[in-house]
């Protein structure tokens, strides 16, 4: 096991965000999840070691040890998942990469940034809590804004994608997927300019 408890500083932790169970399969708020299902084809894992209150699996990445992590939580206390996986690892904010939904960029866009607030995404909120911080980069799926200003929030978030949606959802979750490789192996400033 090349991720151990005692080593130096170093590795990487991928959070994919959404919440557990069939029922919120396919929905915008699980955006996550899906990168998640596109990286165990990528890097060749099965993300289901049940630890720190999450699905897990260890991977290389071009050299580098990563701790990829699907939280069981539900959404809201995401950050429960991950700081003791952080504290456990000894891994630094700046090493852990957050993969999460976005209703301010349109279905299928991408934004990865260094760090930054919540935006209003629970998950977020409670990893920033949790770590202390909100200096950790994350990859953002977009899903769509709602389509009037009146329309629930918790309904548009827990909807699922539909007909070319879906499609572009697919191929958006391969890409995060891609880009948490870019941004742990070519660092920030590449990754951002090849998917931003």
């Amino acid at each position: 096991m090349f991720f151990r408890r005692d080593q130096q500083e170093g590795g990487w932790i991928v959070v994919f965000l959404g919440n557990p169970g069939v029922r919120y399969n396919g929905t915008r708020h699980n955006a996550g999840f899906m990168a998640g299902d596109a990286a165990e084809k990528k890097f060749g894992v099965s993300i289901s070691r049940l630890k720190f209150k999450a699905l897990t699996a260890q991977c290389e990445i071009n050299g580098e040890r990563v701790l990829l992590m699907k939280p069981q939580t539900f959404m809201n206390l995401s950050g429960e998942a991950v700081r003791p996986a952080a504290q456990f690892y000894k891994v630094k904010p700046e090493h852990i990469i957050v993969v999460s939904d976005d209703i301010s960029l349109p279905t299928g866009k991408l934004r990865i940034r260094t760090k930054g607030s919540a935006g209003g995404h629970n998950g977020l909120k409670s990893i920033i809590s949790c770590l202390g911080t909100d200096a950790f980069p994350r990859v953002k799926i977009g899903v769509g804004a709602p389509p009037h200003p009146d329309y629930d929030m918790a309904d548009w978030v827990l909807g699922t994608f539909k007909n070319q949606d879906a499609t572009e959802m697919e191929r958006a979750a391969e890409l995060a997927a891609d880009a948490v490789a870019a941004y742990i192996t070519e660092g920030p400033e590449r990754a951002m300019n090849k998917f931003n």
